[in-house]
């Protein structure tokens, strides 16, 4: 017997490894950073990677639309090719050193992505990395996503992909590490749980993370009955699963579910987690050692962390088949089109009066405000850096030729902006290296990506000078506050860099930044002056810029100028990543700690719209953001939303303007009229959430995108049949305007109605998307189309989470957006026989 169990240990390199391991080696492989060690053939490895809308923090990568803008194609298909080039990214950069070398941070083929939350609430500003408000579109976008990732062969994944974050996970982010959640059970089964479901289970992801919160007074990452029963049991998961950072610690010293961190790693690993994003599971000798959990149970996690190495052939000496892709296929040509293609598709046209768009390409443009032209406004957050981003400005240049530009306001009120290059006249920057200049050339503002990236070739990552030069030509008098800041670096940094600006022959600061941010007051009389920046870049800080806070009304006064001198005014609006993001160090009106507290355009930007639009000159919105911004659809006479639309985002902008793109884009999230219109932030209860519950009237409703042509609907019919069975709907589309374009065809079920009674708290269901498919028509042209609509999608839940198919009248509207929004036509169908319930 004893040689059976050493073959089988010789035959598989896991099990060898791990049984030759102390516990205190196993509890170190289970950390996200783990050491190398050489008896198990292990280099260091840390597990800790991004790829959300590009290979992200590990210098130049293809940028693609930020996930939100991703959801807006509802195109699976791209999705897929997106996770692929993601995937062919990280394995570039791998790639060109050997598989056994240590990996950090960032390095790795372990990917923490997609994040498939539901945005149920327009204030979480992490939604905008997520793929919107509904189970189905969110789950069919993920599982195209994963399998992209993963690739072809699942015995030897290009990349492991880790859905996140499992599960009931969407905000406030203050308080989210010992935040408790307390869904219903059916909105935990109708809401909550579907996209996970269909990422395990059709998508295969070979990895899940658990989320901070906890459910019903116990932590997701040490909760049996969803990581081990519905995980494991139900959805027949394999893989491992990790722990969001420090998640496992906050078990102890946030939940306060154990009182140490012994407890907290025996709670994780006997709930069902196995590797932690964190240092918690150096606890767990010490956890063994009292009984808390065995070492067999330690072994079970570690095996299962193992077996991905082993099959990604990053560990034991093994090897994979895509150790054949180049170091040089990152960014490539191919790649660069689809992140194009992506931000085109994206783009979401909600109004246009009069038919002002397309614009005529002799078209005059004054083009207006602060998100016109900035960078982190096209990355969006989790990202890698582009190396040619385009901005609005840059691609309505290139697309319009000479177009006049002017800031106009801030984001915020007390919200610094990026130093506009109206303010900057003459800016020149100086790199080099060692004493010596590699090169000096023109730029238009100080706003520089430097995450594990140079600015120009022929310098190194680190170890350059940066200098730079320009006349600071203030709008007009005032107080200013100049801030100059950048995104440190925060793990293995021993130093940060020096930055030193200098005004008008004046010293403002000299030194290291403190918390990566300084901010000078300064009194100007609106005349110019020399100003200098120097950057000492001897660290893996993340990037620098130049921004400002101005006084109000000369930037107005510019906006106003250059209207009343242009055709059309195009204001690119919005938010910010500085403004909704992940646990942020910001509180101004509108905005705390990366959420939001009212979804309206902030009121500086309103005041910017309204000043403009007194010129009576037409104005184009842009609202550039991550999430749903309420706005009056009378303060322009075309509004389009663009998101954080990645490195291609100011060249798609241009060309949906010029007519070159006809845009397609369709909401992932409602667009609500006000914050009253929503229950509050830290209710999980989906009663008056999202369209598939909210009984008011939107400004725009989920699947709304508007096109340059019109497309009609007839001959509707569906199928009928047995309970249980899908039902097929097909439809006669036709192209019936001048242009050609692409239509998102949806189909939205409405069930029969159910004898239960609703309870007070509970969630009317109004509708719910079932099907939906992209399909492309030249000007006159007709095709039938036809989906299928699983059982899954007719099924309704109970109230005790149980989800069946119940015999009945089904109604069903295909169309290009909900009912009531654009063409379509309703069609019904009857489903006979006994009700059928379905698994969990």
């Amino acid at each position: 017997m004893i040689w059976l169990v050493l073959a089988a240990q010789a035959a598989d390199p896991v099990t060898a490894a791990v049984a030759a391991m102390t516990i205190e080696e196993k509890a170190a492989q289970l950390q996200s950073t783990a050491p190398a060690d050489a008896k198990a053939r292990l280099p260091a490895y840390d597990w800790w990677n991004e790829g959300l809308h590009g290979l992200a923090r590990n210098g130049r990568a293809t940028v693609f639309p930020q996930a939100i803008g991703l959801a807006a194609t509802w195109d699976v298909e791209l999705l897929g090719r997106v996770g692929d080039v993601v995937a062919t990214e990280a394995r570039a950069k791998f790639n060109a050193r050997p598989a056994s070398a240590d990996r950090r941070i960032y390095e790795g083929l372990t990917i923490w992505s997609p994040n498939i939350n539901i945005f149920r609430d327009p204030r979480w500003g992490r939604g905008q990395e997520t793929y919107g408000e509904d189970p189905y579109l969110t789950g069919r976008l993920g599982v195209a996503f994963v399998r992209g990732l993963q690739g072809p062969d699942p015995a030897q994944p290009k990349v492991i992909a880790t859905p996140k974050h499992f599960a009931v996970h969407s905000g406030p982010e203050a308080g989210r590490d010992g935040f408790d959640v307390d869904p219903s059970p059916r909105d935990l089964e109708a809401t909550y749980l579907p996209a996970f479901r269909l990422a395990v289970t059709e998508g295969k992801a070979r990895s899940v993370m658990c989320a901070y919160n906890s459910i019903h007074g116990t932590p997701v990452c040490a909760l049996p009955s969803l990581m081990i029963d519905r995980l494991r049991k139900d959805w027949g998961f394999t893989g491992f699963t990790v722990s969001d950072c420090d998640a496992v610690g906050n078990i102890h010293s946030f939940h306060h579910y154990r009182l140490d961190g012994a407890g907290a790693a025996a709670a994780a690993i006997r709930g069902g987690n196995d590797l932690n994003c964190g240092t918690t599971y150096a606890a767990l000798p010490e956890a063994v050692r009292r009984g808390l959990v065995s070492e067999a149970e330690v072994d079970t996690a570690l095996v299962r962390s193992l077996t991905a190495r082993r099959d990604l052939g990053i560990a034991f000496g093994g090897t994979s088949r895509w150790s054949s892709i180049k170091p040089t296929e990152v960014d490539t040509p191919a790649h660069r089109a689809i992140a194009l293609e992506a931000a085109r598709k994206g783009i979401v046209l909600l109004k246009n009066e009069g038919d002002l768009l397309p614009l005529k390409p002799t078209t005059k443009l004054a083009v207006i405000g602060a998100n016109a032209d900035d960078l982190g406004v096209l990355q969006g957050n989790y990202h890698g850096s582009a190396a040619a981003p385009v901005t609005p400005l840059a691609g309505l240049r290139a697309r319009f030729g000479s177009v006049a530009y002017a800031q106009g306001s801030v984001l915020a009120d007390g919200a610094a902006v990026v130093v506009p290059e109206t303010a900057l006249r003459g800016l020149s920057a100086t790199y080099g290296v060692g004493g010596k200049t590699v090169e000096t050339r023109a730029e238009r503002r100080i706003d520089l990506d430097l995450n594990r990236m140079a600015p120009r070739s022929g310098l190194p990552v680190t170890g350059w000078h940066g200098h730079w030069m320009a006349e600071f030509t203030p709008p007009g008098p005032g107080r200013y506050r100049l801030v100059v800041d950048q995104a440190q670096c925060w793990k293995d940094c021993t130093q940060h860099d020096v930055v030193k600006l200098t005004l008008g022959g004046r010293v403002l600061h000299d030194g290291v930044l403190p918390k990566g941010r300084v901010e000078i007051a300064i009194d100007s009389d609106g005349s110019a002056q020399p100003l200098v920046l120097d950057l000492d870049h001897r660290s893996e800080d993340e990037s620098i810029r130049l921004s400002w806070m101005p006084p109000a009304e000369p930037l107005i006064a510019e906006a106003v100028a250059a209207a009343k001198a242009a055709d059309v005014a195009v204001i690119v609006a919005g938010l910010s990543p500085d403004l909704e993001g992940e646990a942020l160090q910001v509180q101004v009106p509108g905005f705390v700690g990366g959420d939001r507290t009212d979804i309206a355009l902030p009121a500086a930007q309103v005041r910017l719209i309204e000043a403009v639009r007194a010129t009576g000159k037409p104005v184009v919105l842009v609202l550039a953001s991550g999430s749903a911004v309420a706005v009056d659809p009378a303060s322009a006479d075309a509004i389009l939303a663009s998101w954080y639309p990645g490195q291609a985002g100011g060249t798609a902008l241009a060309d949906t303007l010029a007519g070159a793109n006809n845009p397609s884009g369709r909401l992932p999230v409602t667009f609500y009229r006000a914050t009253s219109d929503l229950p509050a932030f830290v209710d999980y209860g989906m009663k008056e959430r999202t369209y598939r519950y909210f009984t008011g009237t939107p400004l725009w409703g989920f699947g709304h995108g508007l096109s340059f042509t019109r497309f009609g609907y007839s001959d509707a019919v569906a199928s009928g049949g047995a309970v249980g069975a899908p039902v097929t709907v097909r439809v006669r589309l036709a192209n019936a305007g001048a242009r050609a374009g692409e239509e998102v065809v949806q189909a939205y079920v409405v069930p029969p109605a159910s004898d239960e009674r609703p309870g007070f708290t509970d969630a009317v269901l109004q509708r719910q998307l079932a099907g939906f498919v992209r399909v492309s028509l030249k000007p006159g042209q007709a095709k039938n189309v036809a989906l299928t609509i699983e059982p899954r999608s007719l099924s309704v839940v109970s109230r005790d989470s149980t989800r069946r198919v119940v015999p009945g009248r089904y109604r069903i509207w295909i169309g290009g957006g909900q009912p009531g929004d654009g063409a379509g036509q309703w069609v019904d169908t009857e489903l006979t026989g006994a009700a059928q319930e379905l698994p969990k």
